[in-house]
């Protein structure tokens, strides 16, 4: 249903507007190929809602720098489903994450088979496991690390809207991706090829850093967008109002109106005859449808 009818969507919009800052998962249906989708227009309730910060899960190839990170395949893709919504807002890490296991007895790790517990070096810096700490993957993996960074930009502005702070985390994201990687599941054999386009990492992923030195403030809006296909030229393009923030291309680079020798993807979603899928069954089509052993893409 519409994020105007949905429950869930109208609750953390009222959130929102009463100045609260609204962090969500994009969801982990990235796999889903249903009708051939790949994974698009997969994106979970409440972050169908175009108000708040919906976030994808980056690999992090468990080493700090940023240059080897790839998407991962299970993170969820827009646009939305019945609003054609541009999700996620933006990607952060959240494949194989490390945290606090509150008891050994707790549900998840009782009823998960792997039960994958973190090295003892985030203990005493020794060796083997630690029943202390355990390991997830997911897109609500991702989102307390975006949670984090917009608690920083309120300490740093305590008088910082939620629209500042989505928009400050939007448009300083880090923009730089390879044009596709690919991931395969271990356990499967499964190989997914993954795109960068702006359904699947939105407008990029999150520069803590940079997020925090910038120093344009909107005091606009910063609702996500809508997304529109021409049939007759094959363009996609932004819908946006002039009373909402994003009325430049800064945000998600060159990829505000593109085409489908323009974007990474754009067959995926809408072939124009050269790609697998036919057009006619996904997205806006008759249908109207919308669905590693790279460190270990664990979903």
């Amino acid at each position: 249903m519409s994020y105007t009818l949905d429950p869930m969507c109208q609750a953390v919009e009222a959130a929102w507007q009463a100045g609260i800052v609204v962090v969500v998962a994009a969801g982990n249906e990235g796999r889903t190929d249903t009708d051939g989708i790949e994974g698009y227009g997969t994106i979970a309730v409440p972050g169908a809602d175009p108000d708040v910060i919906t976030v994808g899960a980056m690999n992090t190839m468990g080493t700090p720098s940023r240059t080897d990170d790839v998407m991962t395949s299970y993170s969820s893709k827009g646009p939305t489903l019945f609003d054609q919504i541009v999700k996620p807002d933006l990607v952060a890490p959240g494949n194989q994450v490390a945290s606090l296991l509150s008891s050994t007895s707790a549900t998840l790790f009782t009823t998960d088979p792997n039960a994958p517990m973190a090295n003892s070096y985030y203990v005493n810096g020794g060796t083997g496991t630690s029943t202390n700490y355990y390991v997830l993957s997911g897109t609500s993996m991702a989102t307390p690390v975006v949670s984090g960074a917009a608690a920083l930009l309120i300490q740093q502005n305590p008088s910082i809207t939620p629209d500042q702070v989505k928009a400050t985390l939007m448009l300083t994201s880090y923009k730089t991706f390879p044009t596709s990687s690919t991931a395969t599941d271990a356990s499967t054999g499964i190989v997914y090829t993954l795109y960068y386009d702006i359904f699947t990492v939105g407008a990029g992923y999150l520069d803590i850093q940079a997020a925090l030195a910038n120093t344009t403030v909107s005091s606009l809006p910063a609702t996500s967008p809508a997304v529109t296909f021409d049939t007759a030229t094959g363009e996609v393009s932004l819908v946006t109002g002039t009373n909402v923030v994003w009325g430049t291309n800064v945000v998600w680079g060159d990829n505000v109106i593109w085409a489908d020798s323009t974007t990474a993807g754009f067959n995926v979603i809408w072939a124009d005859g050269t790609g697998s899928i036919d057009p006619a069954n996904v997205v806006w089509g008759d249908n109207t449808v919308w669905g590693d052993t790279i460190k270990g893409d664990k979903k």
